[in-house]
């Protein structure tokens, strides 16, 4: 079973990631943009595999590159709160 297959794995998995790149010390803007190329590519390149992540893409191909990069830092957001309940 891939990680994209289960909304909470998908955010496990990126908090994960978010952790590890902040513990080598990258900083929050570096972060923001890893995560906007990381979006533009799963955008283009992989079929959702549940509805949250439909609803993602379906809202990144409306969106405006600065709005894209509004949802890219929503979801390194949310991974980083999920991370703190």
């Amino acid at each position: 079973m891939s990680v994209l297959d289960n909304w909470q794995q998908w955010k496990d998995y990126l908090g994960n990631r978010l952790d590890r790149a902040q513990g080598e010390g990258m900083n929050q803007g570096v972060v923001s943009d890893l995560a906007y190329q990381v979006g533009e590519y799963l955008a283009k390149n992989v079929d959702p595999q549940n509805e949250q992540e439909r609803v993602l893409r379906d809202l990144w191909s409306v969106a405006s590159e600065d709005e894209q990069h509004a949802i890219a830092s929503m979801m390194v957001k949310l991974v980083q709160n999920d991370g703190t309940r």
